[in-house]
């Protein structure tokens, strides 16, 4: 495994990563605009799940660029690249199954979701946050499903509309099973080194 991480950690893969997820988030902010417009200022930030999430691993990556960590947005990168790259996907396979159909837009984001919760996972061995940060990442989740599902920020899937309470239900369960993943990978698991001779992330991109 450890020619897989020392390709993980190469300036090359970094810097393609940033530039894909940074494609990624604009386009998902772009995807998300009808509903912002709409949205009141006060919930603005937590209504485009999916490319905040994508935004917060942009930090990590940027920071990993510069030689440096950001413990409190890898703990966020974590969670919510698992939990929103799940979710999208199973979203858009019930739209499927709901409709009997799905077009190409619905594939993409089944496939990009798909590879959001793998790279959240995959990287996992370079995150340093602890505890504290990922009880704050914690509390923003578990808010961020009170704003969607108390409020009614959730993303609009017009066709699943009539499963909104068992959707609610189903997301809840889910952020708290990323809580638990980001727990086992991030915390639970201490850091030993994982690259040839022992070498850091930043030690590994230089």
């Amino acid at each position: 495994m450890a020619w897989l991480y020392a390709l993980l950690a190469s300036r090359p893969v970094v810097w393609l990563l940033l530039f894909v997820n940074a494609a990624g988030t604009i386009y998902g902010y772009y995807w998300y605009r009808y509903q912002l417009a709409d949205t009141p200022p006060v919930f603005l930030p937590f209504v485009p799940d999916s490319p905040t999430a994508s935004l917060f691993f942009l930090v990590v990556l940027a920071a990993w660029l510069f030689g440096r960590s950001a413990p409190l947005f890898e703990a966020l990168a974590l969670v919510t690249l698992v939990k929103y790259g799940i979710w999208a996907v199973v979203m858009n396979v019930l739209v499927w199954r709901v409709t009997g159909t799905l077009d190409w837009a619905g594939w993409m984001l089944i496939v990009s979701h798909g590879a959001m919760a793998v790279e959240g996972m995959l990287y996992a061995g370079f995150y340093r946050f602890r505890l504290f940060h990922l009880m704050l990442a914690a509390v923003w989740t578990l808010h961020n499903d009170v704003i969607d599902y108390v409020f009614g920020m959730m993303p609009r899937y017009s066709v699943l509309a009539d499963y909104a309470d068992e959707i609610g239900y189903f997301t809840f369960w889910l952020s708290i099973a990323s809580i638990a993943v980001a727990y086992q990978l991030g915390v639970r698991l201490r850091r030993q080194p994982l690259l040839p001779g022992g070498m850091s992330f930043r030690q590994a991109a230089e």
